[in-house]
């Protein structure tokens, strides 16, 4: 039985890479513990009480460092710091699956220095506009003082003055997984209304006594650390969206035949796929963003960090039959219905291996050659400095101020069993580090990379397999 259409020989590809300067900071921990100590915390938690420090499901840069110094701030302040997950339904909405998930990104008793709490009972502190409860975790709510740590970024659902940073997560984020489904229980126009509306409410009825935003640069690092009184935030907050919303890493490109991603996961997006960067949004009743356009979409892998939660799969054409085995339909499934857009869970065609996908993908593109075909190699949604375009790319390129070849165009790296090899194409990408022996991690070259050959002639650099 043929399960698709029949493979094809794959277009040669190129490695590209975007050239641009961007805001980092040298020491984000540093910066962490400076906002802290100057900031008016002091004069707003009495002596020796005990502080949450918020820290969601996100794969933030340097997070168990900065985690680390916060607590330690905190301490030095004559404070008892503790962190507080506050991820709403993330981990399957339970203790277990969210303690796992911090773990995962670094943040535990150990690295943090301090307690780390995950229980999910909540109080109710009121109701919304709506009748809707307002619910609030309990631990951070019997704290003498909440920080409020997050990264400040686009939305991947909506856009708004407030979408994802210190306002989410203390309206989504500290309202477990009863919180996070009351305020999108109405959907997109309920995001919209309820942020801003129970941020106020519960600025004013809990114990927040700082935020502490983190805006990061298309490179995934800490580009500003940005301190927030309580009574500042609702003002300072949309400011600091416009200015990630600059940063922010999107692919070059308005119109793309094929997009190949290699992973998908909550690691790189909160939606597996950021709508913000592949320009669709598959929610209900809202339009996709004008760019980029895509004809055809796959996701060939899910990451090890979303823990098999393939939330975003929804947003693909095509992907690979073992990607779907990978799937836990628990997280899913809470994280879909506590979300209610259900229509990113819709799990699409699958084909047994990677050059099947790319091979259906080039013959329903639209493109009467497979040569002809604007494809795009990325290997997730958020590292989105290093790409591998196919021929017809090539004039964009090089006519593009930011964008410069690497490498002449050369065959796709395919294993034995005609699977794309990721790490060799990205060996700087998560998967590409989640590959390396772990003495040689972040230490420069690892085996996984490719040998580096200068072609002169072509006034670029050669990578041979």
């Amino acid at each position: 039985m043929v399960s698709g259409p029949a493979p094809m020989n794959l277009p040669p590809i190129a490695r590209v890479r975007r050239q641009f300067v961007q805001p980092e900071v040298d020491d984000a921990a540093a910066l962490v513990t400076r906002a802290i100590r100057t900031s008016h915390l002091a004069g707003r938690v009495l002596a020796g009480g005990r502080v949450a420090i918020t820290v969601g499901s996100r794969g933030i840069a340097g997070l168990p460092r900065i985690v680390h110094a916060a607590a330690q701030a905190v301490r030095s302040l004559g404070f008892q710091p503790f962190v507080v997950a506050a991820m709403g339904s993330h981990g399957g909405g339970t203790p277990e699956g969210q303690r796992a998930l911090l773990a995962e990104l670094g943040v535990n008793e150990s690295s943090a220095g301090c307690p780390v709490r995950c229980e999910m009972e909540t109080v109710v502190l009121g109701t919304n506009s709506f009748g809707l409860p307002i619910h609030f975790d309990q631990n951070a709510f019997d704290a003498d003082g909440i920080i409020l740590l997050n990264r400040v970024k686009p939305h991947t659902s909506f856009t708004g003055s407030y979408e994802s940073g210190l306002l989410k997560m203390l309206t989504i984020g500290l309202g477990k997984r009863q919180g996070a489904a009351q305020v999108h229980k109405l959907g997109l126009p309920g995001l919209k209304t309820m942020l801003p509306e129970v941020g106020a409410f519960l600025l004013e009825r809990t114990p927040v006594a700082l935020g502490i935003a983190i805006l990061e640069n298309a490179f995934e690092h800490t580009a500003r650390i940005v301190a927030v009184e309580p009574e500042e935030l609702l003002e300072v907050e949309p400011r600091l969206l416009d200015q990630a919303r600059e940063l922010m890493g999107r692919l070059p490109f308005d119109q793309i035949d094929v997009l190949i991603v290699g992973e998908l996961g909550k690691n790189y997006s909160g939606t597996g796929l950021d709508p913000n960067v592949i320009g669709r949004q598959r929610v209900e009743t809202m339009p996709d963003l004008p760019r980029p356009v895509i004809t055809r979409l796959a996701v060939l892998d899910l990451s090890v960090e979303t823990r098999g939660n393939a939330l975003g799969i929804g947003l693909a054409d095509l992907t690979t039959d073992r990607l779907v085995q990978a799937i836990d339909p628990v997280p899913m499934r809470v994280n879909s219905l506590t979300s209610n857009f259900l229509t990113r869970a819709r799990v699409p065609l699958s084909l047994p291996t990677d050059r099947d996908v790319i091979s259906a993908c080039l013959q329903t593109c639209w493109r009467i050659e497979p040569d002809q075909a604007r494809l795009v190699l990325v290997p997730n949604t958020l590292e989105l400095t290093t790409l591998w375009v196919t021929q017809p790319f090539a004039a964009e390129v090089e006519s593009h101020p930011e964008l410069g070849f690497e490498t002449g165009f050369q065959p796709m790296p395919l294993d034995a069993a005609g699977n794309l090899e990721q790490e060799r194409l990205f060996p700087e990408s998560v998967r590409g580090r989640r590959a390396r022996p772990a003495e040689r991690r972040g230490n420069g070259p690892a085996a996984a990379r490719p040998v580096v050959v200068e072609d002169r002639a072509a006034e670029r650099v050669e990578y041979k397999w």
